[in-house]
């Protein structure tokens, strides 16, 4: 078997695309071994990189991270190792580090492929395949060496011969994608399983790029993605992720968990489609802006509709911080654009090892068009016709940013630090210490004409549930705005007491209350109508009030599945004037726009 040793600094140019296949944040893990009597080895798989231990004893001797087994084996050690997925494998890095005069001198490598539902191969294994013949290693030292890349495998044999230690054990290659076996379901085309590969970062000072697509949403701000602080105005930070087939995106989730204190101002996310595996080079003006620049809050999953993706394939995303700052995770649902045996009508290979493909992907072509949800006359409406379907908004999960162009979004937060401007909002205990008061998350409006005789109030609504199911569409058929007003919507509680009626109250409460609604809203157009291009769907909890702006087009409180009270606190005339109120009954006359509901 062929083989070639790369010097350390041509590391980043030989595995900067890869994916290591046996980290165990990819769920790597050693499942058998011949001796770990010094130090265990599922420190292979981790991580970090292995620290110096010097001077710190156990009872069996020097401490090590890493692998050391007993002296003088007459044969070799061997340790198996099942992979964090199936993939093909290209290039090792057999790291010594620490281990001097008890390193392992030489090592090499097998590998097979087992089914899922398979017991765990034993050393002896008839189908074991060298791929990295015996090697020799050094001290304290890292051993890069690129193969030619395997067929897909998931589990990986390492030898060391006779004995000794090694820190660090790293798996490079190409993930076998898993698709959805239905080509219209949508997916993250960008995670790490689906094929997903993070190809540039512009810096990964504290955490690297890499982390973006893994599975989870980890254990601390060391397994994200985190630039170092800048100090020129105007900086920003980036990271191209490889999609892993070309697809028709719907909505990109952002995850800043764990970033508190780091987290960035702002971003934004542009597309792509280009054979080009990193496509560093590219003009800006080539890339699609997909998600205009964005607040984000600490410690938190973000949701976000995307635009200018209705009618265009793309390979690539690049997700752009201001200025600075850790992300987490970055997830872009979509759905494939070709399937990968689509001339024989299968959804996706036979098995995911038949699955790996050339860098390319499907290669599907992209025709660039305007965004998909578009202005259409509000006034005059027309009756749909019996074929027209309108486009579908997701419903995303409501969250404070992605809601800011439209209102605020009235709720508690787990700490101080999670409040969407930690700079800026107070936070107080209170109560006697019994309770933690976040001050003003937003301020009434009023500005009714002097003498309309407008004045504020508390209203309750009890609305019952649309019909609609989980997973199901539901046509936006009218708006609503309130031009002298902003106006709030907080979810109220259920019932205490044993007896219910038949109405499914206790008393006058609701015995069991809803715990979700639509928030529909969209921005005014130049034709002092909504405009539909604008239009944004948010799924609410039961915990979480929504506040919207003045003159903010809006559809009436929809509650999803079961019926739900509600405050309202709003400024009015109360006689009917539009003043308080305006209402427009959309154009169905190419079919009403379609909120997808969450199944």
């Amino acid at each position: 078997m062929s083989y070639a040793q790369i010097p350390l600094d041509h590391f980043k140019d030989t595995f900067s695309t890869a994916i290591e296949l046996s980290s165990v944040a990819l769920g790597g893990k050693v499942v058998s071994v011949s001796d770990e009597f010094f130090a265990e080895a599922f420190h292979l798989l981790l991580v970090e990189p292995a620290p110096s231990l010097k001077g710190q004893f156990g009872p069996k001797g020097a401490l090590f991270s890493g692998w050391e087994t007993r002296r003088h084996n007459p044969a070799y050690d061997w340790c198996i190792i099942k992979l964090g997925t199936t993939g093909s494998i290209s290039g090792f890095d057999i790291d010594t580090s620490h281990f001097n005069g008890n390193e392992a001198p030489q090592a090499s490598v097998d590998v097979l492929f087992s089914a899922d539902d398979d017991s765990a191969p034993h050393v002896d294994d008839p189908r074991w395949e060298e791929l990295l013949p015996k090697v020799n290693l050094g001290p304290s030292s890292r051993h890069l060496f690129t193969v030619p890349p395997s067929k897909g495998v998931n589990y990986v044999k390492l030898n060391m011969y006779p004995d000794g230690g090694i820190a660090r054990f790293r798996v490079y290659g190409l993930v076998a994608p898993v698709f959805p076996s239905a080509t219209a379901m949508e997916f993250d085309l960008a995670h790490v399983f689906s094929g997903g590969r993070v190809v540039y970062t512009s810096d990964q000072h504290f955490g690297v790029g890499s982390n973006l697509i893994l599975p989870g949403r980890g254990k601390d701000m060391g397994d994200g993605w985190e630039t170092k602080r800048s100090r020129q105005p105007g900086h920003k930070d980036w990271a191209i992720i490889k999609l892993g087939d070309a697809g028709h995106l719907s909505q990109v989730e952002i995850d800043t968990a764990h970033f508190m204190g780091n987290f960035p101002e702002s971003c934004e996310m542009h597309a792509l489609h280009t054979n080009d595996l990193v496509p560093s080079d590219v003009p800006e003006d080539d890339w699609t802006l997909i998600l205009p620049r964005t607040k984000l809050g600490p410690h938190r999953r973000h949701f976000f509709q995307l635009e200018n993706v209705a009618h265009a394939a793309y390979t690539h995303v690049k997700i752009t911080i201001y200025p600075d700052g850790g992300i987490k995770r970055v997830r872009v649902l979509g759905r494939r654009a070709v399937p990968i045996n689509a001339a024989n009508g299968d959804a996706q290979a036979a098995h995911p090892i038949d699955a790996i493909e050339a860098d390319v992907g499907s290669g599907a072509p992209s025709a660039h068009h305007p965004d998909g949800a578009p202005s259409s006359p509000a006034a005059g409406a027309s009756p749909a016709s019996a074929s027209a379907r309108g486009a579908v908004i997701p419903a995303v999960p409501l969250t404070p940013e992605a809601f800011a162009p439209f209102g605020k979004v009235v709720q508690a937060y787990a700490g101080p630090n999670g409040v969407p401007n930690p700079r800026t909002t107070r936070v107080t205990g209170a109560n006697q210490g019994t309770a933690t008061k976040f001050h003003k998350l937003a301020l009434l409006e009023s500005s009714y004409p002097v003498g309309s005789g407008a004045s504020a109030g508390l209203s309750v609504y009890r609305c019952k549930p649309i019909d609609v199911q989980p997973g199901g569409e539901w046509e936006v058929k009218l708006l609503e705005r309130h031009p002298c007003t902003n106006q709030a919507f907080i979810p109220m509680g259920g019932a205490i007491g044993p007896e219910e009626s038949e109405a499914g109250v206790v008393g006058d409460a609701l015995a069991d209350p809803g715990r979700a609604y639509l928030v529909i809203v969209a921005q005014n157009g130049a034709d002092d109508k909504p405009d539909l291009g604008t239009m944004r769907a948010f799924v609410a909890s039961g915990g979480q009030g929504i506040v919207y702006d003045t003159g903010i087009w809006h559809h009436p409180m929809a509650v999803l599945h079961k019926t739900m009270d509600f405050t309202c606190v709003e400024t009015q005339i109360g006689n009917g004037d539009k003043l308080d109120c305006e209402v427009v009954d959309l154009d169905g006359a190419k079919g009403y726009l379609r909120v997808k509901v969450p199944a």
